[in-house]
């Protein structure tokens, strides 16, 4: 039996890891489970997979819990330290699916600790990326890749040398927007951003599909995951969702991981590491899905995936500002506040604005990314509602 701590477990990753661990429970003891402030959902898992400790990111949600998890003997506790502290207690896996700034301490805390950490924090490494990838190396941590676009890049390379990578390749679903006129999408609901045709996701992730910004930020994660070169990385749309990812060789063989658009695939795939699990899912069925497309990603309608790489070329904070400044464009579109085509001209007047210096520590990315959102938001003043 190994141990598990579940960082946001009422969130989508959270739920899909908890379907994979309820059907292995004889493989699994929870340590800890975590949520934002879903107090009473949040109580009931601990008591189902009689989790040692419940905490509410949300201080104010602490008593609500406490309330639910009264004479259970499950331990429960509060706020941002809080998080801190259930993500460094002993586990063999943490699995790190706070979205957001959110999950930054308590991501490196799982690291610091030197443990193995299933990553799910898109901002871990797109906000911090040089400050974790040196705590990694510093305490001996291993990460596993947990979005299915990096976790099968990570599968590709087994056994192989990222000397012997010709070029990696990060496939794109295009988002239920793909074929859109730049006049449409102007027009674009948050009703329509989110109906993601291929994946079930939260609201968040699904308009940085629609905008194309989550393949982007994908691309600095794998800049700093898998370090071969922005020469070597590149995006495809894949319309299908079929083939997750490529690795290509120097000797121009090609390997790629296909699968069921579900996140229990690869989430499967980081709680067996290294090992292989059973999963509910039904197989491939290849001749029933008939065909695979692949198109350039259209920069011109969809300027994220530029702005990301814009990103990391430029260096030092630029990354940290893209993400804080596309998560206040995107929580004021899903407010009604900017049309759906101000999310990606919102980053990038931030980033035109605010620049910034390498962060060297996590503090210094905390604060950045508070400078960066101010500015956001005041860029998002002078936008009016489309």
């Amino acid at each position: 039996m190994r141990t598990l701590t579940l960082l946001g477990a009422t969130g989508s990753i959270g739920a899909s890891t908890l379907d994979l661990v309820r059907r292995n429970r004889t493989d699994w003891r929870i340590e800890a489970l975590t949520a934002n402030c879903s107090a009473r959902e949040l109580a009931a898992l601990a008591v189902e997979f009689e989790a040692k400790l419940a905490v509410v990111g949300d201080e104010t949600c602490l008593p609500e819990l406490r309330d639910a998890l009264a004479g259970t003997g499950i331990e429960a506790a509060g706020g941002p330290r809080a998080l801190c502290e259930a993500a460094a207690r002993p586990a063999d896996l943490t699995v790190a699916a706070i979205v957001g700034c959110a999950g930054l301490g308590p991501v490196m805390a799982a690291i610091e600790r030197g443990g193995t950490v299933a990553l799910a924090n898109k901002e871990a490494l797109v906000s911090a990326g040089e400050v974790m990838t040196a705590a990694v190396a510093r305490h001996g941590a291993t990460l596993l890749p947990t979005d299915s676009e990096h976790n099968a890049i990570f599968q590709c390379l087994a056994g192989n040398s990222l000397d012997d990578v010709a070029r990696i390749t990060l496939t794109a679903s295009g988002g239920p927007l793909r074929t859109w006129s730049k006049d449409q999408l102007a027009k674009a609901t948050p009703a329509q951003a989110v109906a993601h045709p291929n994946w079930s996701m939260g609201a968040k992730i699904s308009v940085d599909s629609a905008t194309m910004m989550n393949k982007g930020l994908e691309f600095i994660e794998a800049h700093h995951l898998f370090p071969v070169g922005l020469d070597r990385l590149r995006i495809v749309v894949h319309p299908q969702s079929v083939i997750h990812s490529m690795v290509e060789y120097r000797d121009r063989s090609t390997l790629a991981q296909l699968g069921p658009s579900d996140m229990r695939v690869p989430i499967a795939s980081c709680l067996a590491w290294p090992a292989r699990m059973e999963t509910p899912l039904e197989p491939l069925d290849l001749a029933a899905i008939g065909e695979l497309t692949f198109f350039a990603p259209d920069e011109v309608r969809f300027p994220a995936t530029r702005l990301a790489r814009e990103a990391i070329h430029e260096g030092g904070g630029a990354p940290a500002v893209l993400n804080a400044a596309n998560e206040v464009a995107v929580a004021a579109f899903l407010a009604g506040q900017i049309g759906f085509s101000r999310i990606t001209a919102v980053v990038e007047d931030t980033m035109s604005r605010h620049r910034a210096a390498a962060p060297g520590n996590l503090d210094d990315v905390l604060a950045l990314d508070t400078e960066a959102r101010a500015h956001a938001g005041e860029i998002l003043e002078t936008f009016a509602l489309v």
